[in-house]
């Protein structure tokens, strides 16, 4: 498993299965994306979330022409966070190539820079160690519990549990951009 949600298929004891995230000798290379694009990586590769509905911007890191990862940034889903000068990393996820996470993250930060938002944010699971976050300049701002969200469906007192996305605590990174 790695922190930037793509998925290793159990058995491999964190080898990738051929064919799979390797680019041995191509240089790794960052561009725009389609949100289409975008979520239909993440419905391939993603190992706990579906594909999002909407976005500020996307953006896919290549070995040459192959597509080996994609970050969606958006909104802050919180709705107390500031919409208008805050980005948040709604998912990345990648194939397993080498350095890609970070690559992403990096990209996705200088990008919302360019477009003059003052903070990027991410929540990773509490159990993911946030390497590729780190490597890029990201810090660890907070643990959040995890738990319910009221959402279509929920009845207050005998709820509906959520199953479409992980409900345990998770790490808050950020990384100011002005």
């Amino acid at each position: 498993m790695n922190s930037c949600g793509s998925r290793i298929e159990a058995g491999t004891s964190g080898h990738l299965p051929e064919g799979v995230g390797s680019s041995p000798n191509l240089p790794l290379h960052i561009r725009a994306v389609e949100l289409k694009d975008a979520n239909a990586f993440v419905l391939t590769y993603h190992r706990h979330h579906k594909p999002v509905p909407g976005h500020r911007f996307s953006l896919g890191a290549f070995v040459g022409d192959k597509l080996v990862g994609v970050s969606i940034v958006g909104r802050p889903k919180a709705r107390h966070t500031d919409q208008r000068r805050i980005l948040e990393v709604n998912r990345l996820c990648t194939d397993g190539t080498r350095n890609a996470c970070s690559a992403l993250y990096g990209a996705s930060a200088r990008a919302g820079k360019a477009l003059g938002y003052l903070r990027i944010q991410t929540f990773i699971l509490d159990s993911e160690p946030g390497t590729s976050l780190r490597a890029s300049g990201w810090r660890l701002d907070r643990t959040s519990p995890g738990g319910q969200w009221k959402h279509t469906g929920f009845q207050a007192g005998g709820g509906i549990n959520r199953t479409d996305q992980p409900i345990c605590p998770k790490q808050c990174w950020v990384r100011d951009l002005c």
